[in-house]
């Protein structure tokens, strides 16, 4: 059996406690937590938290995930805070930005679970269309940018819909996680 992987996409500005949560409770579940983010050319980069400052190191890009390897990832989480708003930075305005480019292409895989959590929402922007019709929750300060986007906002702490589960805040990553935990038969 091969050992199921989660990407997280990551950036300055996490929200620590989430991103430990994830990075614990995948473990002690036999599953792979990838952080991964755009790397600039560089070998890696040093993020930072938003609370307490801590230092998270990124070797891994999500620019280089093939399309084969995108296909064996069972999910790939945007998690709270500015991180999405970071990542939804491009040079070129004519172009998706790289991260949205790249949760784009999960969104296409059917058997790859989609994690949102609060204000990684902000990442499905650039993409007209790619949560419209699905059911979600966000934090409360986006419930206007989900109406916008089409989707059908749920006024809960965790929503399921297919392959898109979505949590309403970082301090709901114990759901988010389960929820996939549990999609995953890794409970």
């Amino acid at each position: 059996m091969t050992k199921k992987t989660v990407v997280v996409l990551i950036e300055s500005d996490y929200y620590e406690h989430e991103i430990w949560y994830y990075h614990s409770r995948f473990a002690e579940s036999d599953v792979t937590v990838r952080f991964a983010s755009r790397l600039w050319g560089q070998e890696h980069i040093t993020f930072t938290g938003h609370e307490y400052k801590v230092p998270l190191e990124c070797r891994d890009s999500f620019e280089t995930i093939t399309d084969a390897e995108l296909d064996t990832l069972a999910a790939v989480i945007v998690p709270s805070g500015i991180v999405s708003d970071r990542l939804r930075y491009t040079d070129d305005l004519s172009k998706i930005p790289p991260a949205a480019a790249f949760l784009q292409r999960a969104f296409a895989r059917p058997q790859v679970i989609k994690g949102i959590i609060c204000h990684g929402l902000w990442l499905t922007a650039p993409i007209p269309g790619l949560v419209k019709g699905r059911k979600l929750t966000c934090h409360n300060n986006l419930h206007g940018d989900a109406l916008a986007y089409g989707a059908e906002f749920v006024d809960q702490d965790l929503v399921e819909d297919g392959d898109l589960i979505t949590a309403r805040t970082g301090g709901h990553a114990h759901l988010l996680a389960r929820a996939i935990l549990k999609r995953l038969d890794a409970v």
